[in-house]
């Protein structure tokens, strides 16, 4: 009896905190009537289409992109419906909506949860994103000799190769643990961003993130503020992070009052390029530890993905090695290294658009939450309330957007180019209706010049100097979709060893 009476009072603790949650969204999805949905659309019937999506969440959005092209349609989450909008008009008109009625900044909060694991802060001043956009893009060219050293370095310690020996590594994490150096030799610089304790508190805290949105997803938006306190193994690692730049700071802030910010002692790194963002608006410690664990978390998960994903292609695409190795050998030693030499290797930059373009990078992109009432050309009404995306996959290979658009051909984007007289609106960096990678307008990524520099200069390290295969005779590794996430296969092994000259 008391284990009756026990299971009975959780279930009516949990029936009271769903309860109004459920109600809220049954009178929301009423709404939601005249808009068409893949799958099962009742009531209850649709709890089968969201376990449905789960795991085949992107064929369902290729259907529903094919089969309502030019309009909207709906797919089931837990507890509400996402709509997705399909076809380059409509994508161009969620581009161009005001934010103060589909705003980007409202969808990416109610995604990672990050004003509850980290503070709200992070979105009231996002001065992390003002330094990305301002001083530290402008500085990449600047800083581009540090960050291909930290690259070189980083190769050498964590893929061990001796002689003509093949060393066996997993993929993923050791790209993190090269990622992690070489991004943070730009965001803090020597020593720290070789500290072993600082690299693993990056890393670890990207997991722990992403994890952490995916947990406070499952409750109601009433509940989370609640339950994200609960989720301590994020603020240990802020503490961990004030930990490792607080004297750091403040002797940086000494330096200053001392030399000035014009000093040509004043180190180059986003530690400086925050105080230059906020000199108007000066930050606590805590707040300027928590932008940079946030500027972590995106550079680390987005960059690490990429260069993973391109990876196992060219592993499994020898006949584009050489190719590749020419156009670097003959770019570099004409120019040598620089941020405007690695602009010029164009089949590399084609070799890896079209490997993205063909990956599970994300199931859905250019997330908006409707804040007031939208309506598209074509009459249809987003309700207040909704959340709306575009699907990455089916954009991709929309046979409206490219010739035979299941077809890997690694040059694809270098014979655009070409044929258009060299329109750098093909380069990877750009954005358009028909790749959105980086999402599309003025809400794109604003660190991707520093990402497809980092990843280049990556691939090209790797070209020059390793011979490179699946290990075990694999081939491709299957990427992993559930729900709304993806990822690359992180547990496929590759080998490398010292190249050898054909």
């Amino acid at each position: 009896m008391e284990t009756l009476a026990f299971v009975a009072a959780i279930f009516a603790a949990i029936s009271l905190i769903y309860a109004p949650a459920i109600l809220s969204t049954f009178l929301y999805n009423r709404k939601l009537k005249s808009i068409p949905a893949v799958g099962p659309s009742g009531t209850f019937t649709s709890y089968i289409g969201f376990v449905h999506f789960l795991r085949h969440g992107r064929k369902m959005l290729k259907d529903g992109y094919i089969k309502f092209h030019g309009s909207v349609f709906k797919v089931p989450t837990l507890t509400s419906w996402t709509i997705v909008v399909s076809g380059s008009n409509l994508i161009d008109e969620l581009r161009r909506a005001p934010d103060e009625i589909l705003s980007s900044t409202e969808a990416l909060r109610q995604a990672t949860h990050l004003d509850l694991t980290l503070g709200r802060e992070t979105y009231n001043d996002p001065f992390h994103a003002e330094a990305i956009r301002g001083p530290f893009t402008k500085n990449i060219g600047t800083m581009f000799a540090d960050v291909q050293d930290e690259i070189a370095v980083a190769f050498k310690e964590h893929i061990p190769v001796k002689g003509d020996e093949w060393a066996r590594v997993t993929l993923y994490s050791t790209v993190m643990d090269i990622v992690c150096r070489a991004s943070n030799r730009m965001f803090v610089g020597v020593p720290l961003c070789r500290d072993p304790d600082w690299m693993e508190l990056n890393k670890s805290l990207t997991l722990e993130l992403m994890k952490g949105a995916f947990v406070l997803g499952l409750f109601p938006a009433t509940v989370r503020p609640f339950v994200a306190p609960l989720l301590w193994s994020i603020s240990r690692s802020v503490k961990r992070g004030v930990k490792h730049l607080e004297p750091l700071i403040k002797e940086r802030v000494e330096q200053e009052k001392r030399r000035g910010k014009d000093s040509p002692e004043r180190p180059n790194d986003l530690v400086s390029w925050f105080f230059d963002v906020t000199k108007d608006r000066p930050r606590s410690v805590l707040s300027l530890v928590k932008a940079m664990l946030v500027t972590n978390f995106a550079a680390i998960h987005t960059t690490t993905m990429s260069v993973t994903y391109v990876m196992y292609e060219l592993a499994t695409r020898p006949e584009y090695v050489q190719p590749l190795r020419e156009e670097i050998e003959a770019v570099i030693s004409e120019e040598g290294w620089s941020k405007e030499s690695v602009r010029k290797l164009r089949k590399l930059d084609s070799f890896i658009k079209e490997s993205l373009r063909l990956t599970d990078f994300t199931v859905i992109t250019m997330w908006r939450k409707a804040l007031k009432d939208f309506t598209f050309s074509n009459g249809i009404t987003i309700p207040a309330g909704s959340t709306v995306a575009v699907p990455y996959n089916a954009v991709h290979t929309d046979p409206d957007n490219y010739p035979d658009p299941g077809t890997f051909d690694g040059f694809r984007f270098e014979k655009m180019r070409e044929k258009d007289s060299g329109d750098a609106k093909h380069q990877l960096t750009s954005l358009g209706i028909d790749y959105v990678l980086f999402g599309y307008g003025r809400h794109a990524c604003p660190g991707r010049f520093f990402v497809v520099n980092e990843v280049k200069v990556m691939l090209a390290h790797v070209l020059l100097n390793y011979d490179i295969k699946m290990a075990d005779g694999r081939g491709l590794p299957e990427s992993w979709q559930f729900g709304f996430h993806a990822a690359p296969d992180m547990t496929a092994k590759m080998m490398f060893r010292n190249r050898r000259e054909v």
